[in-house]
């Protein structure tokens, strides 16, 4: 079943949630411009049909296709994910981090602060953004660390 009214209303509440965080965290400007790639049809569709409610669509799409279409599309738009920040070594041949900066971690952790609170609701503790940190595969969470490493976090 696709829900486009209940992913609207779930990526808009997310959106504004994190508006707020940025505005707290010194960078409301950049705050006002996040997410707006989730309107796209690229991964508002895509995430209409995989909507649940409780977790990312794109994580439905991913166990279905094998990947996300919407995610692809995301990442590589939306430079507070780590992942845009990313590259592949010429020599190594295997994807090393890039400098980002600040400002987008900045955007990133309340990023995962907002998607914690909107898919915990009640159940929302401070421990929820960092177990979100946290999950998925060790080649991820390596990147991510040697990111927030080189950043001086």
């Amino acid at each position: 079943m696709i829900h486009p009214f209940r992913h609207f209303h779930t990526i808009t509440k997310h959106r504004h949630r994190v508006i707020a965080h940025c505005f707290r965290a010194g960078i409301g400007f950049q705050g006002l411009f996040h997410d707006l790639s989730k309107y796209a049809p690229a991964e508002f569709l895509p995430g209409a049909r995989y909507y649940q409610g409780t977790r990312s669509p794109n994580e439905r799409e991913r166990e279905v296709y094998g990947y996300s279409v919407a995610w692809m599309h995301h990442k590589g738009r939306n430079r507070h994910h780590f992942e845009y920040w990313t590259d592949i070594n010429p020599k190594t041949k295997t994807y090393d981090p890039v400098p980002m900066p600040i400002r987008y971690v900045k955007e990133m952790f309340c990023d995962r602060v907002a998607a914690s609170k909107i898919y915990q609701g009640k159940n929302y503790t401070d421990e929820h953004p960092l177990t979100y940190f946290r999950r998925g595969s060790a080649k991820r969470c390596t990147l991510q660390r040697q990111i927030c490493w080189r950043n001086g976090l």
